[in-house]
């Protein structure tokens, strides 16, 4: 779901919350709460979280609108890289400089994507946010069609396009945010979905939004069940099943732009 409301915004194939750092930022922001001993539960980590990704799109937004010599599609993406990195040695500083190794240990586990420690009051959380979420993006459904054609389209619909704009990159944000304070930073779900459900649905976002949100989490739920299994007796991080689909995708996704110039 995310990555069809970033990827519309931001009319960029290659949008989604991992590579334009936010959840980077949103993992840097749950580690710091979680290390200064603010709370470890699923609504402080999810502020935490919150703040960091805000912070996170901030900088790359500002990044990639002071860039100069490339196209916007590339200064976006590669200010998104940028601000990965740096929140990516932002956590492991954290974790190096304050974190027991026990402690340690299970924030590296988390970062890589797990849900086996997922509680039912983390679920009783991350329900209604997607839920909510979900709602606003469908009340801006006609704004996101609109915003594929470049925001200048958006506003000759009568759209109040900073305002769209504001709202759904925060609901963007809030959604990742409280996902990635629960199961850590899972890459390339939001950026394989979207294309996948697009090819079978069309590019309507009355219907592409929900079914993305759905067929995520049918992913999501696979890529656990992969990843209990693959490895007798061993349960790997779920971002590893997810960047072994996602990395030939965002490859497959690349060479077909470039054949398309």
């Amino acid at each position: 779901m995310c990555g069809v409301v970033l990827q519309s915004l931001l009319r960029n194939p290659l949008a989604d919350p991992y590579l334009l750092g936010i959840s980077a930022g949103a993992s840097t922001g749950a580690v710091l709460v979680a290390i200064l001993g603010f709370g470890a539960g699923a609504i402080s980590m999810s502020v935490g979280a919150f703040a960091g990704a805000v912070a996170a799109f901030s900088l790359v937004a500002l990044l990639a609108h002071s860039s100069r010599g490339t196209t916007a599609s590339v200064q976006i993406i590669l200010a998104g890289i940028a601000g990965s990195q740096l929140f990516n040695a932002l956590t492991s500083f954290m974790i190096t400089k304050s974190a027991s190794s026990e402690q340690a240990r299970g924030i590296m586990f988390w970062l890589l994507g797990n849900l086996s420690g997922v509680r039912w009051h983390s679920v009783w959380l991350a329900v209604p946010t997607v839920l909510a979420g979900l709602l606003v993006c469908l009340w801006y459904r006609r704004a996101l069609d609109a915003f594929t054609f470049g925001s200048d389209s958006a506003a000759s619909l009568g759209i109040a396009v900073r305002r769209a704009q504001i709202i759904l990159i925060a609901t963007a944000a809030l959604v990742t945010a409280v996902m990635v304070s629960i199961v850590g930073s899972i890459g390339f779900v939001g950026l394989v979905i979207p294309h996948a459900v697009r090819m079978l649905v069309g590019v309507r976002h009355a219907r592409l939004v929900p079914l993305s949100a759905l067929s995520g989490a049918l992913f999501l739920i696979a890529a656990d069940i992969l990843s209990r299994t693959m490895i007798k007796g061993q349960a790997l991080p779920i971002g590893v099943i997810t960047a072994l689909i996602g990395a030939p995708v965002f490859a497959l996704i690349l060479v077909r732009g470039n054949s398309t110039r």
